[in-house]
């Protein structure tokens, strides 16, 4: 019985749990079903090669798509937390976004130059307030401002860019340089805000405001005040109470001045500052007896100026008009106006033949915050595979950290994207030895990241870096060139001045000369008083002398220019020649070094060339401590002998420099290699028969020595062998071709890091 009686129960509880699911199945949504088709299709049971087609078929036919849905709050926490680095990127957002509402206003004026409305409203410029009590900033434009419905499907859709939809509308004019393209740089307000309070007013509706909290919600209402604000937006941020720096006008400055500088309509900050004032001082109101005690002293006074005579009663009568005159005082007060904080253009969008040296130079001074000149610049414009405008200088001087820091991300090029800055923060548009150039890069094509704070790796960068390096380059060879032609110049003129003087004596010449100028001035002045064509020539002879004069200063400022950046950043050069292979034959060509014949001055590789003595195949060098112990050195005996040039190499970069620049290119069909006096293999000129023979004819006599040389040298040495690079000294130790030059082991020796093993 009690057995039965479980299984009794068990299967009342089964029922109860087959009741449960049947009704819950019967309020849940239809489920799929077989299809009757295919069970009553025997066919399709079987096996056979029309199978996977009629299996793909019912497939397809049971699919069903559907729509990505968006998490509105999701989406704002990843955009406000994830998509930004830094907060203070919300001022740059906002005036970017001011600054294509003006553009479009703008561009709509050429057409109807009546939707500018008159007075204030007209004027096409950004202001910025902060109030500090109510913890609020605003950033207003009179730009197109926004309709109602443009409220909603701007600001209301995530990544609905207002711009992109006006580019398409004018057909992506030319004449268009707008920024936000994007549709979520708004958004960044929310960085810094926990409100956000939009006032616009556009032409062909009324004035709303747009109200949200960075939730899922956000509210629209019409203005009760009707049309104030006359065309635009008003941005109002209620900050966030660890954002109230950005309250202080010093950091607004900062922020302008560093992102947007260069936008083209005026930025102006609602700025206070302290002035002196006059004011008048209030006079203190006396009690009665002091009234009654002053009045009995002037009526005293009034009887004894009855005798006194007239000249001193006026004098009397000024005294009491001044003393009548009201007393003032200076006080501090303050005051509030309205500061433009963008005064400088950005002369990268203007053609460089428009722009003057003056405005190259203040253009430097802003940008670098430095006062001293530039030794150069050059501006273009590049086209092609990806178009940029560029504005790069030369620092007048070296900064103090150029090799402090060298592996460190260089922050001397600003990227921009239509005139709002971008990032400084980058290795990738400029090679390392070239890490002390300043100067902007302008570009709409580069592959920025959705907040526009960095660069996507594209092999545009690659592109925009070559063309950068060429021009750099050339600006390096055109202050060369123009130097080393002064150089030549000066050479040749010394050559002169030291061949045979005429028959005539100095002292003969110089009198007779004398005595022609005389004469000339005479007659000269006797033709000027009379013959108007005579005058002309002769004026025309002076402005002649004078641009003669201005082009012999500009040769000498020349030859001055490139020594001072040869003196700054010639480590800089040397380096390029051992990092950048595919532009080592340029930089060879700046490259500058003292030798046994320059003296104080030092010359370049193509002026050592041509300066060769006739039939000299190499280039000869020595590298050494300094200049004064490399001249002094027995490797040069023979060389000085024989009236060779050999460069000096001084410093310690030339030994690495030496290892990566075996020959130099005049040209394609010209080449000279590069050869050490301190290492084995030096070859002399073209040595004759006559010179072969006395050299095997002394290697036989002297073979005895040099055999017990090296048995005594063991270990020490790798040979002992005849040298003919010496003159007078007896013996030398020369290093092999491939080794190390005692100068270069000096260095290794003197780094901290060191293994005194290896020595």
């Amino acid at each position: 019985m009690i057995v039965r009686m479980r299984h009794q129960v068990i299967l009342a509880l089964i029922w109860a749990f087959a009741s449960v699911c049947f009704a819950q199945s019967s309020e849940a949504p239809d489920l799929p079903k077989v299809d009757n088709a295919i069970i009553s299709d025997r066919v399709g049971s079987q096996t056979d090669a029309e199978l996977p087609t009629r299996e793909a078929e019912k497939k397809a036919t049971s699919v069903e798509r559907f729509e990505f849905q968006a998490e509105v709050n999701r989406l704002m926490d990843i955009i406000i937390n994830s998509l930004y680095s830094k907060k203070e990127i919300f001022l740059r957002e906002l005036i970017s976004n001011a600054s294509d509402a003006l553009d479009k206003i703008r561009y709509i004026s050429l057409t109807n130059s009546t939707v500018l409305g008159e007075g204030d409203t007209r004027k096409l410029e950004i202001m910025i307030e902060a109030d500090k009590q109510g913890k609020t900033i605003s950033i207003r434009d009179r730009g197109i401002g926004m309709t109602r419905a443009d409220l909603i499907n701007n600001l209301g859709t995530i990544a609905k860019s207002g711009t992109s939809k006006f580019l398409q509308a004018v057909g992506n004019s030319t004449d268009m340089n707008l920024i936000g393209q994007f549709g979520v740089g708004f958004y960044s307000v929310y960085l810094v805000a926990d409100t956000v309070t939009v006032t616009t007013k556009h032409t062909d509706d009324d004035q709303y405001i747009w109200e949200s909290k960075a939730d899922s919600s956000y509210t629209i209402t019409k203005d009760p005040e009707g049309p104030s604000l006359g065309r635009g937006t008003k941005i109002t941020l209620h900050l966030k109470e660890d954002a109230s720096d950005y309250l202080e006008q010093d950091k607004l400055k900062e922020l302008v001045k560093r992102y947007s500088e260069f936008i083209n309509f005026p930025i102006l900050l609602y700025t206070s500052k302290e002035v002196e004032v006059e004011v008048p001082v209030e006079e203190e109101v006396k009690d009665d007896k002091e009234k009654e005690e002053a009045d009995s002293e002037k009526a005293e006074a009034e009887k004894g100026e009855d005798e006194r005579e007239e000249d001193e009663e006026d004098g009397e009568a000024k005294d009491v008009e001044d003393e009548d005159e009201p007393k003032t005082k200076k006080i501090r007060e303050t005051k509030w106006e309205w500061t433009q904080l963008n005064d400088v253009k950005a002369i990268w969008t203007r053609e460089p033949k428009s722009v003057p040296k003056e405005d190259y130079t203040n253009f430097y001074k802003t940008l670098t915050k430095n006062f001293e000149d530039p030794l150069g610049h050059v501006h273009f414009k590049a086209e092609g595979e990806v178009e940029f405008r560029s504005v790069l200088f030369i620092p007048g001087k070296a900064p103090s950290d150029l090799w402090e820091n060298y592996n460190d991300k260089s922050t001397n090029l600003k990227l921009f994207v239509r005139r709002v800055f971008i990032t400084d923060e980058f290795d990738d548009l400029m090679p390392k030895y070239l890490r002390f150039i300043q100067g902007i890069v302008d570009s709409d094509d580069l592959p920025l990241n959705v907040s526009r704070e960095m660069l996507q790796q594209h092999k545009m960068l690659k592109i925009i870096k070559k063309k950068i390096v060429r021009k750099l380059l050339d600006l390096f060879k055109a202050l060369s060139d123009k130097a080393e032609s002064k150089m030549l110049e000066a050479s040749e003129k010394e050559k002169k001045e030291q061949e045979p003087k005429d028959s005539k004596t100095a002292d003969e010449k110089t009198t007779a000369d004398t005595s022609t100028t005389e004469d000339k001035a005479k007659e000269d002045a006797s033709t000027d008083s009379t013959d108007p064509q005579a005058k002309d020539k002769s004026e025309e002879k002076a402005k002649e002398a004078s641009g003669d004069e201005e082009k012999e200063d500009e040769k000498e400022d020349a030859v001055e220019k490139y020594a001072e950046f040869w003196k700054n950043y010639g480590k800089n050069i040397k380096l390029g020649v051992v990092e950048d292979s595919l532009n080592r034959l340029k930089l060879s060509k700046l490259l500058r070094f003292f030798s046994s014949k320059s003296g104080d001055k030092q010359i370049s590789l193509s002026q050592y060339v041509k300066q060769m003595k006739p039939g000299q195949k190499y280039i000869y060098y020595l590298s050494g401590e300094s200049k004064d112990s490399v001249s002094k050195s027995p490797f040069l005996e023979r060389l000085l002998k024989k009236g060779y040039d050999v460069l000096y190499f001084v410093d310690p970069i030339d030994e690495y420099l030496s290892n990566h620049l075996s020959e130099f290119e005049v040209d394609k069909e010209t080449k000279y290699k590069l050869m050490s006096a301190s290492k084995e293999g030096l070859k002399i000129g073209d040595d004759d028969e006559k010179e072969k023979k006395k050299e095997r004819a002394l290697k036989e006599e002297f073979s005895a020595l040099t055999d017990w040389f090296k048995d005594a040298l063991t270990g020490k040495v790798e040979k002992v062998s005849m040298s003919k690079r010496l003159q007078a000294s007896p013996a030398i130790i020369v290093t092999g071709q491939y080794g190390w030059t005692a100068n270069m082991e000096r260095i290794m020796k003197a780094q901290a890091l060191n293994d005194p093993q290896k020595y």
